[in-house]
Formats: C-alpha cells, sequence, structure tokens
C-alpha cells in the first residue's frame, strides 16, 4: 500500500548538527523521525515539514497544510512538539517570510533569540558552531527586513508570558489531533521538552479549571514520551549522556531513540507496515 509519512517538528525533527546534516539539502536522513521512516514496509513517501526554530503553533500548521496538499489518502503523521516560548505569525506578504503549500510568503516564527536581548544569548550559545552561528546572522538580517524584528521586541517585550504559551500550544495540538482524527489518520505525537506540560515539578493543567479542561482535551494515549513526568527527547538525551553538538542531540541519540519508540509506533500504526 503507498502512504505518505508526514513529520512534523523543530530542529531536533529536521536534524541539526548530524552527520549529514547540510542546510542546502534538509531534512537529514539521520534524525528519529527517519528513523521511524525506514521501519515501515513498502513504498512510504517521506514528507519532512519540521523547520528549526519552530513554536508549537508553527508546527501544527505546516502539518496541516500537508495533510490538506498531498493528494494520497493514505497518510501517517508523527510530530515531536517543541518548545513554549515560540510564536507562529501571519504577517503581510514578503518575500522572506515562509511560503504554505497556496506558495503565499506570510508566516515568520517568532523566538526570545529574535530580540535584541536574545541575540546576544544566541551567539554565546552558538559560539563553538560557526555554521549554525552564520545562519542565525542570516536569520536576523532576513527577520529585520521583513520588519519581523521590531514586532518580536514588542511581543516579547509586553505580550509573551508562559501562561498564554501553554494556552497556544495546548490549543495548537487539540486542533491537530481532532482533525486527525476526523480523517482518521494514525499518529503519534512526541516532545522535545517536558516544559510543554511541566513548571519545574508542577504540571501546567493544575493553574486553574480552564488549564485543567484544556489539558483533559490531549489524548495521551496517542503520546511517547522518554521517561517519566513526559521527559522529552532532548532531556533524554542530556540525562544519558549521549553525545551532543553545540545545542543538539547527534546521531546515536537518534539511533537509540527509534528502538525505544519503535513499540508505540507498532501499537499506533497497527503493525500493518512495520
Amino acid at each position: 500500500m503507498n502512504e505518505t509519512m508526514i513529520v512534523g517538528g523543530c530542529s531536533f525533527t529536521v536534524g541539526h548538527e548530524l552527520s549529514d546534516y547540510d542546510r542546502n539539502k534538509l531534512p537529514s536522513k539521520k534524525t528519529w523521525a527517519y528513523g521511524l521512516l525506514e521501519q515501515l514496509q513498502g513504498n512510504t513517501r517521506y514528507v519532512n515539514v519540521a523547520q528549526a526554530g519552530s513554536g508549537n503553533s508553527g508546527i501544527a500548521r505546516r502539518v496541516f497544510d500537508a495533510l490538506d496538499y498531498e493528494n494520497n489518502d493514505n497518510k501517517l503523521v508523527v510530530v515531536m512538539w517543541s518548545f513554549l516560548s515560540r510564536y507562529d505569525w501571519a504577517l503581510s506578504p514578503n518575500r522572506l517570510l515562509e511560503k504554505t503549500k497556496s506558495g503565499v510568503e506570510r508566516w515568520a516564527s517568532i523566538t526570545p533569540w529574535d530580540t535584541n536581548h536574545g541575540q546576544a544569548e544566541a551567539f554565546r550559545t552558538l559560539a563553538n558552531s560557526e555554521p549554525q552561528q552564520e545562519g542565525w546572522k542570516n536569520r536576523r538580517q532576513d527577520m529585520k527586513k521583513a520588519n519581523v524584528s521590531g514586532f518580536a521586541e514588542a511581543l516579547y517585550r509586553h505580550g509573551a508570558n508562559q501562561y498564554h504559551e501553554v494556552y497556544l500550544s495546548w490549543k495548537s495540538i487539540i486542533w491537530l489531533q481532532n482533525i486527525l482524527e476526523k480523517k482518521k489518520i494514525p499518529f503519534m505525537f512526541t516532545l522535545a521538552d517536558n516544559t510543554l506540560f511541566y513548571d519545574e515539578m508542577t504540571l501546567h493543567s493544575k493553574q486553574d479549571s480552564f488549564m485543567k479542561a484544556l489539558y483533559n482535551e490531549i489524548d495521551f494515549t496517542k503520546w511517547f514520551s522518554f521517561g517519566e513526568r513526559m521527559m522529552g527527547f532532548n532531556q533524554w538525551a542530556e540525562l544519558n549522556n549521549y553525545e551532543r553538538g553545540t545545542t543538539h542531540p547527534l546521531d546515536k541519540a537518534h539511533q537509540d531513540a527509534v528502538k525505544l519508540m519503535l513499540p508505540k509506533f507498532k501499537e499506533i500504526i497497527g503493525g500493518k507496515n512495520v
């Protein structure tokens, strides 16, 4: 059976710093996601719509866009959700902004590193990686040309806060989950970091009744976590001392992650193609 596997996420799913990493030839074929693809039998088309620096609203949007664009009725979706503090914003069309499948260039993924304060942190963090540092300089220039930088400054100065970021992330997760269930598309969700659900040791859902109700809408039977309290891939790799590049786990962590994820992956897709 011909099938399309649609993959969403951020740089951990794009494959930054892996052994075959080439920013002009992305995504990597050394990622956890491609490792799961290799477990499938038959002719499965791989559509990786992950983007470095993406927040959860952007991840959900790109997966939905791919679902609408792909004509193949036999689809499978795998997503690694990202950090809370990133925003996805539709702006006036500009050739330097992200293009959707329909061809309109208007989307910006905005992170704390896009502010003047965050830029200093970005270059300190990326000091030992010339390719990543150069890529961030180019991004910074494009953001300024597209008039996004000023908006990012205002957003993080006046509007950004954890409560709203949890709300946006969970709303995006539930939105995509419900679409996939409506369309009867098998899916598995996982995560890069458990700050998606926890503030230190406390669940975000304990903040108030609204957050509790939102949390209860998430179908955790379709999730894979890397340990207790919804441990994420990046945390698991650090805890187990996997070799890292500047900011990402390297090949071995992705290979071993596939082994851990495979039983849940088989369960989700019914074991038909694995």
